[in-house]
C-alpha cells in the first residue's frame, strides 16, 4: 500500500540497502508501508496487487472471485471476547467482506511453538470451527509446522481465503468521489483495550471486551438495499485513522472527520487518556468503514443499526477534492489538525 502523506512532507522516504527491521510486530505504522511500497509492491508487482484492498478481486469465466490472506501474532492467546482463533476466522472472512465478496472457504496454516499444550490447541481450534459456522465458510485445507521451543511464541497463525463478488460495482478507493460521506459501524478502541487488560498491564474497573465480529451480514444488508458502495474498509492494525490515511493516499481526496462525530466507549477513552493513546489509532475486528453517495446516507445508517446491540453506527466526515490525498479532523475544541501515520503501533501482537 501507498505510503501516507504529511503535509509538510509528501514524500515517502525510501529504505536504504542498511536498514533493518526496527519492530517485532507489523501492521499500521510507518516502516510497514515503507515495506509494503519499496520491497513487497516492487518485487510482486501486477495489476490485482495494484489493487491495494483488503483483498484481489479477479474474473473467472463468467464469475467474479476475491481472494485474501493474513496472519495472526496476537498475546495472549485468549482475551476477553476473543481469542487468537476468532481473529484469524473473522479477520479473514471480513477481508474478502471488504471487498465486497461472499465469504465461502478458508485454508489455515498453524506454526507451533514445541511445548505448547494440546488443550490450547484444541481450544483455538474449537473457537476457530464456531466462528466459521456462524460466518458461514468451510475450511477446506490446511498445514502445521513446530519451531523450537522459545522460537514461536505459542502459536502463530496464516489463513488464506476466497469469496464471490455478486454484483457489480467497483468497490475500493478509486472509485471514492468528492462529496461521499464517511459511514462508521460502530464505537472504536475496544479490542486494543481489551487485549491489553488480558495481558494484566491494566486494571480497569469495567471489563471491555474485544469488539471480534464477523461483518459480511451488515456489508450484504448494505448491498441489497441498493446502497452505491464506493468504499470499504475494516479498522484492523492501526485502527480508524491509519484507513481513513490509506483511502484518503490512495483516492487522493481530502477526508474531512469530526472528532465528537466518532463513538468511543468511556471506559476505553478513559483507559486511552491514562495510558496516552488514541482511541482512533488503536485496532479494531468488528468495525468498518463504508464510503457512500451523500444521498445514501441514512439509508446506510439504517442497515447498519440492524447489527448493532450495544453502540451506534455513525456519519463522522466527508470527502472533498483536493491537490493532496490527506485527512483532517476537526477536534472536539473546534480546530483541525492532519492525521498522520505513526511511526510504530501503540500496541504490539495484537492482531
Amino acid at each position: 500500500m501507498p505510503n501516507t502523506p504529511n503535509p509538510t512532507d509528501t514524500c515517502p522516504i525510501p529504505l536504504r540497502h542498511d536498514d533493518v527491521i526496527v519492530t517485532a510486530h507489523g501492521g499500521g505504522g510507518r516502516m510497514t508501508r515503507r515495506l509494503i511500497e519499496e520491497v513487497f509492491a516492487k518485487a510482486f508487482d501486477n495489476p490485482l496487487l495494484r489493487q491495494l484492498h483488503d483483498g484481489a478481486t479477479f474474473s473467472v469465466g463468467d464469475g467474479k472471485l476475491a481472494m485474501t490472506t493474513d496472519s495472526y501474532v496476537v498475546q495472549p492467546l485468549f482475551f476477553p471476547g476473543g481469542d487468537i482463533g476468532s481473529l484469524a476466522i473473522y479477520g479473514t472472512v471480513n477481508d474478502l467482506a471488504m471487498c465486497g465478496a461472499r465469504p465461502l472457504y478458508l485454508t489455515t496454516g498453524f506454526i507451533l511453538e514445541e511445548g505448547l499444550p494440546i488443550e490450547t490447541l484444541k481450544r483455538v481450534v474449537a473457537s476457530m470451527q464456531r466462528c466459521a459456522e456462524e460466518a458461514g465458510v468451510q475450511i477446506v485445507s490446511g498445514d502445521t509446522k513446530v519451531v523450537e521451543r522459545g522460537r514461536g511464541d505459542g502459536l502463530y497463525i496464516n489463513t488464506a481465503g476466497i469469496g464471490v463478488v455478486e454484483h457489480n460495482l467497483e468497490i475500493g478507493a478509486k472509485s471514492i468521489k468528492p462529496g461521499d460521506v464517511i459511514l462508521l459501524s460502530g464505537d472504536v478502541g475496544r479490542h486494543g483495550i481489551a487485549v491489553l487488560g488480558a495481558r494484566g498491564e491494566l486494571a480497569l474497573e469495567m471489563p471491555v471486551e474485544s469488539d471480534c465480529a464477523a461483518l459480511w451480514k451488515p456489508v450484504e444488508a448494505l448491498l441489497e438495499s441498493g446502497i452505491e458502495i464506493h468504499c470499504l474498509r475494516d479498522l484492523t492494525r492501526g485502527g480508524l485513522a491509519t484507513a481513513l490515511i490509506e483511502l484518503a493516499t490512495d483516492s487522493g481526496l481530502e477526508f474531512s472527520i469530526t472528532e465528537s462525530a466518532i463513538p468511543v466507549q468511556d471506559v476505553v477513552r478513559g483507559a486511552c487518556e491514562l495510558l496516552g493513546f488514541d482511541p482512533i489509532y488503536l485496532a479494531n475486528e468488528g468495525r468498518f468503514i463504508a464510503i457512500v453517495p451523500e444521498a445514501d446516507a441514512e439509508k446506510g445508517l439504517r442497515e447498519l443499526r440492524r447489527f448493532t446491540k450495544d453502540c451506534e453506527p455513525a456519519l463522522i466526515g466527508s470527502t472533498n477534492s483536493a491537490e493532496h490525498g490527506r485527512v483532517w479532523l476537526k477536534t472536539v475544541v473546534g480546530m483541525e489538525r492532519p492525521l498522520d501515520l505513526l511511526s510504530g503501533e501503540q500496541l504490539p501482537r495484537i492482531c
